[in-house]
């Protein structure tokens, strides 16, 4: 019967195998929907009575595939009863994908915390615990309230665990049947108990660790059974390019401040080519044979006397990645208390508590002339990727997956499906403008943000980082028109900035749309007049984070339009070696003094195209260089995750 079914919505498809997957769950969907209405009548007791039979199945081993069309007609159900929203059709497909299927790709707006409570409550009847992920503290505390209601109906119990979060708390959050969590605190708790254990087995003691509280503790953790990721590309990519790592305590000394420093006055000396070859596209710095005779004829202090020659050489080479390949405003941030924080390029967060590691963040430091902080060397380590190839079920939702299919199948055996929209799209895409540089792109782009805002449009503006959010948000000001400034630095505020960014003439600049968890709701002037208008400044590193940017145009069957504004000056030919970066504007310049034709495009195209392809590559090399490590220490019975096995 299943069979006949599979085969029926398959040549329904016209044989594709996505669009037959998604006619197969519409039609489950359907079935659901009519399933949970006949439950509308029964009282609360019933429905709590009706889930428990459902964990009893569960747990006695019949396969929770069967219990699927019980389980979703019951959570939207206590859905509808506690915050009267009852799940959508294509939410419900969307639950069965994340089931099914693996990686569930929705659009911004359809719902994603909602659709999330189908999957988690299904999984959590074995008893064994389910990890919902998101991409902060903010968002993983705000899902965790809003959904417990619906979970508490049924009967399930609910915790959240924060980075402020004591061991204590951790321990019976994980504890729960449905646990909410960012993918750095479950990381790195998953860390410190490998630590615990290691300290518990070893008669000599281990040095105490970075951030550790008490290494007496038991584990906090009790396994990985699921993870229900939120913007998974986001997490499961952007991140894992940064391994997780615990670090240890090396007190800082003047010795190695006077070396940071030093390193820093010498960088700012050697030149390109002559004493040091630079790979922009690879981020690669390295010494050349007169750059280390420069180093070693150089004149020193007598504190770095303590410091062999390859601890020095280490050290210049780290200030030559902060003068040239790390930029503030968009790589990092200073905060008030005088700190370097680090900016993430996906999200435009700024991510409390990470620090570079090799000395590049005392590197940094120097460079911006702020307190130099300690060093930190590595206690525990994992990638992102072997974390979370280690649960037993993975599940992602998204607004942008499809670009990284292949990876996702790649690295975690995770298919990805499209789910419909539950209303039409509308979005209507602008053409491309295109200019040789900043100057003539800002000349053009200030008179159509004006025409747009006199039309009371609302307007996003997407940016590539503080710094250059903060430069347009001066220039608009400099016209008369008052904006709103969303990035690394104001993101404390972004939850009262979103909330008006859908009113009528109110210009909004962000350096970064993803995973900021506020949808943007038009207000009626707005959408009677074309609805929210996007604008991209510039393309980003890959595609992805510009689909994430104009996908908040639209939303929910509303009207919106999008454009892009970009120039040879942007921010994605930085990895591009300076003369060929050079001869591209210079040809540029011959053929307009301004704007570009169109087929220009193909080399923003290519750059974008070349970017991702480079990423790609890190991550698949720090993911096999883990791999053959786990092997390694396999075959000498030591823990992979652990320095003592370095």
């Amino acid at each position: 019967m299943i069979h006949f079914e599979q085969l029926w919505h398959f040549a329904r498809a016209l044989g594709r195998p996505m669009a037959a997957r998604v006619s197969r769950w519409r039609s489950l969907a359907r079935q659901i929907v009519a399933d949970s209405q006949k439950l509308s009548s029964l009282p609360d007791v019933t429905l709590l009575r009706r889930s428990q039979e459902l964990g009893w199945r569960a747990k006695s081993g019949e396969p929770l595939k069967s219990l699927l069309p019980v389980a979703y007609a019951l959570v939207r159900e206590a859905a509808r009863r506690v915050h009267n929203t009852p799940h959508y059709e294509a939410q419900i497909i969307g639950g069965i994908g994340l089931f099914d299927g693996g990686l569930a790709e929705m659009q911004t707006g359809e719902g994603k915390t909602l659709t999330a409570t189908l999957p988690a409550y299904l999984r959590s009847l074995s008893g064994r615990g389910c990890h919902v992920i998101t991409v902060n503290d903010y968002l993983a505390e705000r899902d965790c309230k809003w959904t417990s209601p619906v979970y508490q109906l049924l009967g399930m119990t609910v915790g959240c665990v924060l980075s402020s979060s004591q061991p204590e708390g951790r321990y019976h959050a994980y504890r729960q049947d449905i646990t909410y969590a960012t993918s750095r605190e479950v990381g790195f708790d998953f860390l410190r108990d490998r630590l615990k254990a290691g300290f518990s087995s070893d008669s000599a003691p281990r040095p105490k660790a970075f951030g550790d509280r008490d290494m007496t503790d038991g584990p906090v953790q009790r396994g990985h059974y699921f993870a229900l990721v939120d913007e998974a590309d986001s997490v499961l990519i952007d991140e894992a390019r940064t391994p997780l790592i615990i670090g240890l305590e090396r007190k800082g000394t003047p010795a190695s401040d006077a070396l940071a420093h030093w390193s820093r006055d010498l960088a700012a000396q050697l030149e390109i080519g002559s004493d040091f070859q630079f790979d922009p596209e690879r981020r690669g710095m390295e010494l050349t044979n007169h750059g280390v005779c420069r180093i070693i004829l150089a004149s020193k202090p007598t504190l770095l006397a303590s410091f062999d020659l390859e601890k020095i050489y280490d050290h210049v080479e780290q200030a030559l990645k902060a003068r040239l390949l790390f930029q503030r405003g968009r790589d990092y941030v200073i905060t008030p208390e005088q700190k370097i924080a680090i900016v993430d390029e996906g999200t435009g967060r700024v991510l409390d508590g990470r620090k570079w590691q090799a000395g590049l963040h005392q590197a940094v430091e120097a460079k911006e002339g702020v307190p130099i902080s300690e060093e930190t060397g590595e206690a525990a380590r994992i990638t992102v990727q072997t974390f979370f190839r280690g649960y037993e079920h993975l599940a992602g939702m998204t607004g942008t997956g499809m670009p990284a299919a292949r990876e996702f199948r790649k690295t975690y055996n995770l298919g990805i499906t499209v789910i419909p929209t539950n209303r039409p799209c509308i979005r209507v895409g602008l053409p491309f403008r295109l200019f040789a540089t900043q100057a003539a792109k800002h000349a053009a782009l200030i008179p159509d943000v004006y025409r747009l805002h006199q039309a009371g449009r609302a307007i996003l503006i997407g940016t590539p980082s503080v710094t250059a959010s903060v430069e347009l948000g001066r220039l608009l000001n400099e016209q008369g028109l008052t904006c709103q400034i969303l990035n690394a630095i104001l993101h404390e505020q972004e939850a009262e900035i979103i909330s008006h960014a859908g009113e009528p003439g109110r210009i909004t600049i962000a350096t970064n749309m993803a995973g900021r968890g506020t949808d943007i709701h038009l207000h009626d002037g707005v959408r009677s007049c074309g609805g929210l208008h996007v604008i991209a400044t510039e393309m980003h590193s890959n595609r992805r984070i510009d689909r994430q940017l104009i996908g908040r145009a639209s939303r929910q069957g509303d009207p919106g339009s999008y454009q892009f504004w970009l120039s040879l000056e942007d921010e994605l030919f930085r990895t591009l070696p300076k003369s060929a970066l050079a001869r591209l504007q210079a040809r540029a310049r011959r053929q307009t003094s301004g704007e570009l034709s169109i087929g220009w495009l193909r080399v923003f195209r290519r750059t974008q195209q070349q970017n991702e392809l480079r990423e790609r590559q890190y991550r698949r090399q720090l993911l096999e260089a883990e791999l053959a490590k786990q092997q390694s220490c396999k075959t000498m019975g030591l823990d992979p995750y652990l320095e003592v096995s370095e």
